[in-house]
């Protein structure tokens, strides 16, 4: 067995260190190591699970990256359409890292009830679209359907429901304006099936989901035209990577941008979480850190005599270092495994009856605090925290060095 390892198990089971003045430090140590842990997986979990969720939010909208003709008015009843017949429709397989493409076109337009008005904007979407982003936000009715027929069948938000008073069933009356002298403003009746609420109320008090040849009839466009394509990403991590090759492989008279251009103060704020998250894990370790400096020099002060002792017999002082290392280990441990253990319960607890909920869901887009964690999050944290208290304690440790074995083997 290991000559250090083996005195520093003892030290760390005898009862006397346990019931001695170091004792008390040791326990204050440990818990410092576990609230930072807590603290430390708690700020990731919340940090990349708020990120996430916004992505997801951005993305369920509009897609990853957006494909349309170059257009500099930004005015939705001047969308310049496009030929749905592409080289990269309806499979893209120009570019690896794509998932799924599918056909969108927007129109303004406003809602009319016998008490009220609203401006929207009518999210037209084809056979193709994939509404399992939407199924989560999903509140009352159900999606519509447009595999078929041409039919009225629409989706609205929450928040338009409850500003116009509508409910699952009711009959929408929608006017738009177009640059039509005969016919400048045209009407269009739709059945609400569905309502949602994705709590990204930017959006919410925007977009009304219908069939996309709606929105062809209305602009006099050929069924082969459409307003954009919607292309997701299997990595986001390389968004602006897939991005800048889809530019490269589609017609010079079409353009892409990913949601992260075209939102991008959204994404620079969610860049700051990063940030958070650091500063929060380096304060944590550092305090940890400083916790364990306090508790080897204690255990350092009380073992002198030990110290003295084993010099006399000839252990090198880096031999006695490590004795302490590995105590000093045993302790950092004990406060990981208590912190991984209580941390990861209430990441549990969130994420499986979401009791923490923003003050302002405004603010941060949803009312409950989403988590994510994986287990690299876990390990990564744990092995560096580990690490870094003991590349610190390494340096206090060096105290040892200055101990003489004469003085020590009389210290009282």
């Amino acid at each position: 067995m290991n000559f250090e390892y083996f005195i520093a198990r003892r030290i760390a089971r005898s009862k006397d260190h346990k019931s001695s003045v170091s004792g008390p430090i040791i326990k204050i140590a440990i818990a410092a190591i576990a609230i930072g842990t807590i603290v430390m997986l708690i700020a990731i979990a919340t940090g990349i699970g708020l990120q996430r969720k916004i992505k997801e939010k951005v993305s369920a909208f509009h897609g990853d990256i957006i494909i349309s003709n170059y257009d500099t008015n930004f005015s939705f009843d001047s969308q310049i359409p496009i030929s749905i017949n592409q080289e990269f429709y309806p499979e893209f397989n120009l570019v690896p890292g794509i998932k799924d493409i599918q056909v969108t076109a927007l129109k303004g337009g406003v809602i009319r009830t016998e008490e009220t008005f609203e401006g929207i904007v009518v999210k037209g979407v084809d056979a193709d679209y994939d509404f399992s982003h939407f199924e989560q936000y999903l509140k009352e009715g159900r999606l519509p359907d447009y595999s078929g027929n041409l039919n009225a069948e629409i989706l609205i938000s929450e928040y338009l429901a409850n500003r116009l008073d509508l409910k699952v069933g009711d009959k929408v009356a929608t006017y738009f304006v177009n640059n039509d002298s005969e016919r400048p403003t045209r009407t269009r009746g739709f059945d609400l099936v569905g309502i949602y609420n994705s709590g990204f109320q930017e959006f919410d008090e925007q977009f009304l989901v219908a069939d996309i040849r709606h929105i062809q009839r209305l602009n006099k466009w050929e069924p082969d035209q459409i307003g954009s394509f919607e292309v997701f990403v299997e990595d986001f991590d390389k968004l602006s990577e897939t991005s800048a090759a889809v530019y490269e492989n589609i017609d010079s008279e079409l353009n892409a941008i990913s949601i992260r251009e075209k939102y991008f103060s959204i994404f620079e704020w969610l860049d700051l979480f990063d940030f958070n998250i650091y500063l929060i894990i380096g304060i944590m370790i550092v305090i940890a850190g400083i916790n364990m400096i306090t508790a080897l020099w204690v255990l350092i002060l009380e073992r002198t005599q030990m110290i003295g002792t084993l010099k006399a017999l000839g252990s090198s002082d880096w031999s006695i270092q490590k004795v302490f290392l590995y105590n000093a280990g045993y302790i950092i441990l004990r406060g990981l495994f208590w912190g991984n253990l209580i941390g990861l319960g209430l990441i549990a607890i969130q994420w499986q009856f979401g009791v923490f909920e923003y003050p302002d869901p405004e603010i941060y887009y949803m009312k409950e605090a989403p988590v994510y964690l994986n287990a690299f999050y876990i390990l990564a944290l744990n092995a560096g925290t580990l690490a870094l208290c003991l590349l610190m304690l390494w340096g206090a440790s060096y105290t040892v060095t200055r101990i003489a074995p004469i003085k020590a083997i009389r210290f009282q």
